[in-house]
């Protein structure tokens, strides 16, 4: 394993359609535009666009018609270049299925996932229509065949690390629960952090892949997300978690996880930039710049 920039692979997945909102796509434009310059490589993964464009609930999945090949391309651009590591800027949560299902293949058990985030995202077309809160549930194996197809290697729950969750509703605090699945809590994470380096130790963990929802985030410190979109009506997330952490304390946390073995995978997910897009509007309206 190398943290040398060469065998890095820089993804940029724009796709919308796990979340159903078209916001996503601007967010990973504006995440590939506002990360540090690389000398790696960088790869976009082909995304359909506009801001026109109508999803249906296909057999359980909003969009699945559109979804799959484009996990079928990243899927295609990582392997073209089999690196030691990645990043993935995204997008919805769902654009970490192939990164992270190609590192579980390629690390084994080895790999240990620290899943930086307020929600679980083990649910199945089931319970939830949109699959951008599948994607851990997939990874480990389980729920739509489509989204398990790319997974050759499923992730065992006691390779897991949860980080920020919190206020599961029902269904998720039993899986939690039944799988014993590891959680550090937010206030852990703002006090010492213990329970992330006995996870690693006890588990075998010699390197990481770090899933990293902006959601993670509450909303006094960070305004991009879904739960601070202005225009959505005053009672639209009512009974969602949503995140308590500040960006330091995300940083103090991935942070603590990587001082004890090589990150292999960091994806940044869930970013949606309701200021950018709304002057985006507005300038289109204005003489001289619109249509």
């Amino acid at each position: 394993m190398s943290n040398n920039q060469d065998s890095t692979l820089r993804l940029i997945m724009p796709q919308w359609q796990g979340g159903n909102n078209h916001a996503y796509h601007l967010g990973a434009q504006l995440l590939a535009w506002l990360a540090p310059a690389t000398d790696g490589p960088v790869e976009e993964v082909n995304v359909p666009f506009s801001k026109d464009m109508v999803l249906e609930n296909e057999n359980g999945i909003v969009g699945r018609s559109l979804i799959i090949p484009q996990i079928q391309h990243s899927q295609e651009l990582i392997e073209k270049h089999n690196p030691e590591s990645l990043v993935v800027l995204g997008g919805d949560c769902l654009v970490d299925l192939a990164p992270f299902a190609y590192l579980s293949e390629k690390y084994g058990d080895e790999l240990g996932v620290l899943w930086v985030d307020a929600h679980p995202d083990i649910m199945t077309s089931e319970q939830f229509e949109h699959s951008h809160a599948s994607v851990l549930r997939a990874l480990m194996g389980e729920g739509d065949a489509d989204l398990t197809q790319f997974v050759k290697t499923p992730i065992k729950a006691n390779k897991v690390m949860y980080a920020g969750v919190n206020n599961e509703n029902e269904y998720e605090a039993n899986f939690l629960a039944e799988r014993g699945m590891r959680i550090c809590r937010p206030d852990e994470i703002r006090g010492e952090i213990t329970s992330i380096k006995k996870w690693m130790e006890e588990e075998g963990i010699k390197c990481l892949a770090i899933h990293f929802d902006l959601d993670v985030l509450s909303t006094k410190d960070f305004g991009a997300l879904l739960f601070a979109n202005p225009h959505a009506p005053k009672d639209a997330f009512d009974g969602i978690a949503q995140g308590e952490l500040t960006m330091a304390e995300a940083v103090k946390v991935i942070n603590e996880a990587a001082q004890y073995a090589p990150v292999v995978g960091l994806g940044i997910a869930e970013h949606l930039p309701w200021d950018a897009i709304n002057l985006k509007k507005m300038m289109e309206s204005l003489p001289l710049l619109g249509k």
